[in-house]
């Protein structure tokens, strides 16, 4: 009975995923998507409050200065380049995500090298049955990644919402004063900004197995 029941729910999972998949945008489809939120006014999602407008425009801002100064070092891209399996990154965010902006393009970076890895994105409000299955902590924290054998429909892990790093100066922070504060999250930008993305990258070449 359990066999059965666990069977049903790989395949529900399988199901869910694949529509996701057939809806979801490329990176460059999403950027365009921001970059007219944030000249318009406006932010994906129902909650259309001033704070997510805002973190629209911060994000168009973010992401193309990150597309321009995210470097991968040599020997990290040969290793990327060697990586065969036909896989799909599949990114759970919104347009407001601020630890979207420091992330997805280093996701991209890495697709770009290798077309045996495809990134799409969905957002959080269209999928809540998707996001449910992917909860951290309890929480829907986005960004979310799902790496998912293209072939086969499997999940082959998960990366999220932040590089391993971030993610522990975070729960210390939440031990210390009980929730992420708007000050914290400031700091947090500035991290990942003399970071220049090498721990998301490490984190993502773990998950490709490649490190």
């Amino acid at each position: 009975m359990k066999e059965t029941i666990n069977s049903k729910t790989a395949l529900t999972t399988k199901a869910i995923i694949a529509d996701a998949l057939s809806q979801a945008v490329t990176y460059d489809s999403f950027k365009v998507l921001i970059k007219e939120l944030a000249a318009t006014g406006g932010t994906t999602g129902p909650e259309q409050t001033d704070a997510y407008k805002e973190y629209t425009v911060l994000n168009d801002q973010r992401m193309k200065r990150w597309d321009k100064t995210f470097k991968i070092a040599d020997e990290k891209v040969a290793k990327i380049n060697r990586f065969k399996q036909k896989i799909a990154w599949l990114v759970i965010t919104e347009s407001w995500c601020g630890d979207a902006a420091p992330t997805l393009p280093v996701m991209n970076k890495i697709t770009q090298l290798n077309p045996n890895i495809e990134l799409k994105i969905v957002m959080r409000n269209q999928y809540p049955e998707l996001m449910d299955l992917f909860l951290t902590d309890g929480k829907m924290s986005i960004p979310k990644l799902i790496m998912i054998d293209q072939n086969t429909g499997e999940i082959l892990g998960s990366w999220g919402p932040l590089p391993g790093k971030a993610m522990i100066l975070a729960s210390e922070y939440k031990k210390q004063y009980g929730e992420l504060t708007a000050e914290f999250k400031e700091d947090l930008q500035v991290w990942f900004n003399a970071d220049k993305g090498q721990h998301t990258l490490l984190d993502l070449l773990q998950l490709l197995a490649l490190e």
